[in-house]
């Protein structure tokens, strides 16, 4: 039963009612099946085109059961409790797995396979106790130390030069299991979105270039501005972490492009769609939600061809007014291949992501640019 495609009207269920579960409904709704959410807040965006909204947390066992009589159930992010995937995974199909999703709760575990399938991580070290810190962290300093669970968006890493700053570091992430990872050279950020049913069914989308503001994706830029020969290399690299994780479902892999010679480096893995694949909405024949909800269907992945260079902004509350005033949507609205999505979030919190905008242009440099100053407008 476990390779039978589930087909329309199938009733799909989603740990997670944020914008990436919103966007997958979306593409589940359109594609005819049914949704069910599972989230604890009442007004979690994805419920406005669910069928269905769990309004309870995500350890509750009779949500839990409730939600395992869907057909199958995936996930919207990385932090869900593993062990309420496990507990899904006896009653229906789940992807990605449990311990898929337990490896990249986990920076220590994350890197261990990273490594594990071949691939280069930049140097590091755990970092779990004060004693933890000596000859070889001074080697990987200057770093970056980072919580080795639940960090996000630039939250919980801290910079740090010194021994003295390392152990001042520690203290102040409240001494929890971390990583100390060495500064590189860094010439740029990129990532790749696999979709993989199987070792024979497993695409790739063309690598995004990702440049980052304050921690939090700002602009990705597809295609990325380098060599075709990174590109493939960046693909090959997704693709063989994906195989070494046997990964059903939708995955993002991050890396850092380092030095002269472009060297490529993977940060870290996500088990799900991907905010630098929002473009994929747009500007490509299939998009990451869509495969996302075939893949735990059981049907292969569809087309990842880009059809048009483009530019994904991300639309942070910071553009709304000090009492909620909303942006000035005009310009954007106005324009001609820009694409805007808004996420139906109530409050505009600080540092939020609200929405984001594709622009679709003749190539990369141009779309960045209408990108730029889009957003400028805002």
């Amino acid at each position: 039963m476990q390779n039978t495609p589930i087909l329309p009207p199938a009733m799909l269920g989603i740990l997670g009612g944020g914008q990436l579960g919103r966007m997958f409904a979306v593409a589940a709704k359109t594609m005819g099946y049914r949704v069910t959410v599972l989230d604890p807040d009442p007004n979690a965006p994805a419920a406005e085109f669910a069928d269905r909204h769990l309004c309870a947390p995500f350890d509750d066992e009779t949500a839990l059961s409730e939600l395992a009589q869907c057909a199958a159930v995936t996930t919207e992010f990385e932090n869900v409790n593993a062990d309420a995937m496990h507990f899904l995974a006896q009653h229906t199909r789940v992807s990605p797995s449990g311990d898929c999703v337990a490896v990249a709760q986990n920076r220590i575990q994350e890197k261990a396979w990273i490594q594990k399938a071949g691939l280069q991580t930049a140097p590091y070290q755990a970092v779990c106790k004060p004693e933890d810190i000596g000859e070889a962290s001074a080697a990987l300093l200057p770093g970056i130390l980072k919580t080795a669970t639940l960090g996000y968006d630039g939250k919980g890493q801290i910079r740090v030069k010194t021994p003295a700053e390392l152990k001042a570091a520690f203290a102040e992430l409240g001494g929890v299991a971390c990583v100390l990872e060495k500064m590189v050279d860094l010439r740029g950020e990129i990532s790749v979105v696999v979709c993989r049913l199987n070792s024979e069914n497993v695409q790739t989308f063309d690598p995004a270039e990702n440049i980052h503001e304050n921690g939090i994706l700002a602009y990705s830029i597809v295609p990325a501005r380098l060599s075709a020969d990174i590109q493939q290399q960046a693909r090959q690299m997704a693709r063989r972490l994906a195989d070494e994780l046997d990964y059903v479902g939708v995955l993002a892999v991050e890396m850092f492009v380092v030095g002269d010679t472009h060297e490529l480096v993977v940060n870290e893995i996500a088990p799900r769609p991907h905010n630098s694949g929002h473009h994929t909405i747009d500007a490509c024949a299939a998009n990451q939600f869509q495969q996302q909800v075939r893949l735990m269907c059981g049907l292969p992945p569809a087309d990842t061809r880009l059809l048009s260079a483009c530019c994904m902004a991300n639309i942070l509350s910071d553009v709304w007014g000090a009492n909620g005033e909303e942006p000035n949507w005009l310009p954007l609205q106005n324009h001609p291949a820009a694409h805007l999505h808004q996420y139906g979030k109530k409050a505009a919190r600080k540092g939020r992501k609200m929405g984001h905008f594709t622009v679709l242009a003749a190539d990369a440099d141009a779309a960045f640019e209408s990108a730029k100053m889009l957003h400028g407008s805002l």
